[in-house]
C-alpha cells in the first residue's frame, strides 16, 4: 500500500510524535517545549495541506481511505460485532481538518505566554490536536466517538490547570456538559450498532435508506428507535455547537481558559457540533431533519437574537466575544434549517470562517492582556495610539466578525440566510435584525478599545511583535482569501454536498 493511503493517519497521528519527544525532556527546558510543541504542529498542516491541493473534487465518497478490522465483539446470537480502523476524507471533512491544523499550529505560537508546567501542557495541546482531527478524518462513528471523547477529557485539564481565576468551575461546567452530551452519543452508538451491526458511515448510510425506504412496512417500533436516535444526536451536537439553552457552560470556558486554548475551543471544538449535525443529521437523518426543520430555524433566530443582544451589554471584551460565538453558531443552524445547497453550503463556509476569525480575535485579547492586564472594556482605550499594528489587525478581526463584504464573514452569513429565506423567510427576516446588533456590538468593541482618550498606564505599551504579528497575518490572509475567492474553500466541498442535498431532495 501507498503511504498516500495513510495520509489520513499522518496527518491525524503525527503530534503524537511530538508528545513522546517532549516526554524525554529535562522539566525545566521551557524553551525547548516552546520549541518542540510548535515544529510537532506543523507535518499534520503539511499533510493537511497536501490533501487540499491533491483533492479530487469531482470524487464522490471518501478518499485516502483505509479500513482493516481492529477487533470483535461475540454475540450470543448472530454474528459478532465488528469494530473497524476506518479513515478517510471527504469535501464536509477536508475543510475542517485544514481548519484544524492551522488553528493548532497558531495556538502552539499563541502559547508563548504559558510559562508554568509547558511540558505536560504542550504535551496536552499535541494531543487535543490528534483528537480533533480524528473527529474528522474518522470513516465510522465508533472512531468518532473516541476521538471526541479525547478532545473532552483533554481540554478539560488545559482549562483546569492553566485558565485563569475561575478555571476550575469553567472546567467542571465543560465537562458536566459535554460529558453529558457524549451520553447521548454513546445511546446513539450502540442503537445504531444494534440496529444495523455496523457503526461504517457507508454502511449507516445504505442501511438507513434501506429503512426508511421500506418504514410503513416495518413495525412502529423501529421508527420510534430511529427517532430516538435521531434526538440523541441532535442533543449531542446541540450541547457541542452549542445551542440555546445549552450555552452556558461555553461562556465561562471562554473567559477563563488560557488564549490558545479558547483559540481551539472557539476556532474547532465548536464546529465539532456543526460538522455533527451535517454528518449525522443531514447525512443521515433527512427525513428526520426535514420534521423539524423549523424548530432548528427557531433555534437559531433565538442564538443569534439571543447572544447579539448580550453581547451587546457586556462591559469585558472576552465575554463580548463568547456572546458573539453563541449569535454566529445561529446562523449554522439557520442553514442546517435550510435543508437546500445553499444554506449548507453556508454551514460549511460559516464554520470555516468563524473558526478563522474567532481564533485570530482571541489571540489579539490574549496579547492585549499581557500587555494591559484587563480586557474591562471601561479600562480600555486609546491602543490606536500605542499598538497601531496591533489595532489594525484587530479593525480587520472586528470587521470580518460583522459582515463586510470582501472578507470571509460576509459570504458564510450571505449563503445561510440566503438559503433559509428560500423556506421560511419571515424567520430569516427577524434573524437578520442579528445582523444589525452584530454591527452595534463589534463597533461598541473596537471603538472602546483602540480608540477615545488613551490612558497614561497604556502610552508606552509595546505593539505587537513578530511572534505575534506573523500567525495573525496569516490568519487575515485566509480570511480575505474566503471573502474575495470563495470558490478556494467551496470547491472542495461541492460534490459532497451535492450528494446530501440528493438524499433529502432538494
Amino acid at each position: 500500500m501507498s503511504w498516500i493511503n495513510w495520509l489520513p493517519a499522518l496527518v491525524t497521528f503525527f503530534p503524537l510524535l511530538g508528545v513522546a519527544v517532549l516526554l524525554f525532556l529535562p522539566r525545566e527546558k521551557t524553551g525547548l517545549h516552546r520549541f518542540w510543541g510548535i515544529m510537532a504542529t506543523l507535518p499534520s498542516l503539511f499533510f493537511a495541506l497536501y490533501m487540499y491541493l491533491h483533492f479530487d473534487q469531482g470524487f464522490k465518497g471518501l478518499q485516502w481511505f483505509q479500513s482493516v478490522i481492529w477487533f470483535q465483539i461475540p454475540i450470543l446470537q448472530g454474528e459478532p460485532w465488528t469494530f473497524h480502523y476506518s479513515m478517510g476524507v471527504d469535501g464536509l471533512s477536508l475543510p475542517l481538518i485544514v481548519l484544524t491544523t492551522i488553528v493548532s499550529t497558531l495556538a502552539a505560537v499563541a502559547s508563548l505566554y504559558i510559562r508554568q508546567a509547558t511540558k505536560g501542557y504542550y504535551q496536552l495541546l499535541l494531543l487535543l490536536e490528534t483528537g480533533m482531527i480524528g473527529v474528522f478524518a474518522a470513516a465510522n462513528l465508533f472512531l468518532f466517538f473516541i476521538f471526541f471523547e479525547i478532545t473532552l477529557i483533554v481540554t478539560f485539564f488545559l482549562i483546569g490547570k492553566w485558565g485563569f481565576l475561575g478555571k476550575v468551575k469553567a472546567a467542571n461546567r465543560f465537562l458536566l456538559y459535554n460529558g453529558l452530551g457524549s451520553g447521548f452519543l454513546l445511546f446513539a452508538m450502540v442503537a445504531l450498532m444494534i440496529m444495523f451491526g455496523s457503526l461504517e458511515y457507508s454502511d449507516l448510510e445504505s442501511r438507513m435508506g434501506q429503512v426508511m425506504g421500506q418504514l410503513a412496512l416495518l413495525p412502529p417500533q423501529i421508527e420510534t428507535t430511529l427517532w430516538a436516535v435521531f434526538i440523541a444526536l441532535m442533543i449531542a451536537f446541540s450541547i457541542k455547537l452549542p445551542v440555546f439553552p445549552f450555552h452556558s457552560w461555553m461562556l465561562r470556558t471562554h473567559v477563563e481558559a488560557p488564549t490558545p486554548v479558547v483559540m481551539i475551543h472557539s476556532g474547532v471544538l465548536l464546529k465539532m457540533g456543526a460538522y455533527g449535525f451535517m454528518r449525522f443529521g443531514v447525512g443521515l437523518f433527512p427525513e428526520q431533519m426535514k420534521e423539524i426543520a423549523v424548530l432548528i430555524a427557531i433555534l437559531g433566530l433565538i442564538n443569534i437574537l439571543y447572544g447579539a443582544l448580550l453581547a451587546i451589554v457586556q462591559r469585558e471584551l472576552k465575554s463580548v466575544l463568547a456572546y458573539s460565538s453563541i449569535s454566529h453558531m445561529g446562523i449554522i443552524l439557520f442553514g442546517l434549517a435550510s435543508l437546500n445547497a445553499a444554506g449548507l453550503k453556508g454551514v460549511m463556509f460559516q464554520a470555516v470562517s468563524h473558526g478563522l476569525i474567532s481564533a485570530l480575535l482571541f489571540f489579539l485579547v490574549g496579547c492585549m492582556y499581557e500587555r494591559t492586564r484587563t480586557t474591562e472594556l471601561d479600562d480600555l482605550g486609546g491602543l490606536a495610539k500605542s499598538m497601531p499594528v496591533f489595532s489594525g489587525i484587530f479593525l480587520v478581526g472586528i470587521m470580518a466578525l460583522l459582515g463586510l463584504p470582501g472578507l470571509s464573514g460576509f459570504i458564510s452569513e450571505f449563503l445561510s440566510y440566503l438559503g433559509l429565506f428560500q423556506n421560511y423567510p419571515v424567520i430569516a427576516s427577524i434573524g437578520a435584525l442579528g445582523l444589525i446588533f452584530t454591527v452595534v456590538y463589534a463597533l461598541r468593541a473596537l471603538l472602546k478599545t483602540t480608540f477615545g482618550p488613551i490612558h497614561e498606564r497604556y502610552r508606552l505599551l509595546n505593539d505587537l511583535n513578530v511572534n505575534e504579528s506573523v500567525p495573525m497575518m496569516v490568519l487575515v490572509a485566509l480570511i480575505v482569501l474566503i471573502g474575495v475567492y470563495p470558490d478556494s474553500l467551496g470547491a472542495p466541498m461541492q460534490v459532497t454536498l451535492d450528494l446530501i442535498v440528493s438524499r433529502i431532495g432538494g
